[in-house]
């Protein structure tokens, strides 16, 4: 079973200057099997606790198209240094899936981890991503994240937009999240973006007894 995991930190620090960080620069496309490796690495540097292992990562593009994930890309930007931005790693679709859902071996095979090489032909980095699970008429938020290099954009709300976007057009009419009780940046976000507090979970994020906050925005309206 995935372990329950909020990604979340402190609030965001002022807009970087450099152009590479400029939310217009940065575009958005879809997570690929070539991503593992480096969504792994950059769970595990802004999730010390409850980061999601490769093995992980797989299960959950195998898991597609009711799983979906995207990636934030941009220009090179050097010695990438990766922290949370305020937004919420949600544990799991629901509370249905969350109880039973055991990690498995790749069925795919390995690729070389190339990277991908954007229109202009320089390499492309992850400057943040974010997933979303579709089932029936809810979906869930199962993460959003963004590297500092990219903190100050608005990043982090593109993402956000972009998963009830998607979860609307795939007919969900509820998106539903997770996040711990403590994190006044990122319920700040959430509530902003239109969700409103359903319920609490008492000490649901572990260590450290945290309590976990469910969240919900009505999509049926922004149709």
């Amino acid at each position: 079973m995935v372990s329950p995991v909020d990604h979340t930190a402190s609030p965001e620090p002022a807009a970087q200057p450099a152009a590479a960080t400029a939310s217009a620069d940065v575009a958005l496309r879809p997570a690929t099997w070539r991503d593992i490796e480096t969504l792994a690495a950059l769970d595990a540097q802004l999730f010390e606790h409850d980061a999601w292992r490769e093995r992980t990562w797989w299960d959950e593009f195998a898991a597609r198209p009711r799983r979906q994930y995207v990636v934030a890309v941009g220009a090179a930007v050097p010695q990438q240094r990766v922290v949370a931005d305020g937004t919420a790693h949600a544990p799991e679709a629901s509370p249905d899936d969350a109880d039973d859902r055991e990690p498995s071996a790749p069925s795919m095979p390995r690729t070389d981890g190339a990277p991908h090489v954007s229109a202009n032909g320089h390499p492309e980095h992850i400057l943040g991503y974010a997933g979303l699970d579709v089932a029936g008429s809810t979906a869930d938020v199962m993460t959003i994240a963004v590297t500092p290099e990219a903190r100050g954009t608005g990043l982090g709300r593109r993402l956000l937009d972009h998963l009830v976007t998607a979860a609307t057009h795939a007919g969900a009419e509820a998106l539903l999240l997770e996040v711990r009780a403590d994190n006044d940046p990122a319920l700040r976000l959430y509530e902003r973006a239109g969700f409103d507090r359903l319920t609490v979970r008492r000490r649901y994020y572990q260590p450290g007894d945290v309590d976990a906050v469910i969240m919900r925005k009505l999509l049926k309206e922004t149709r």
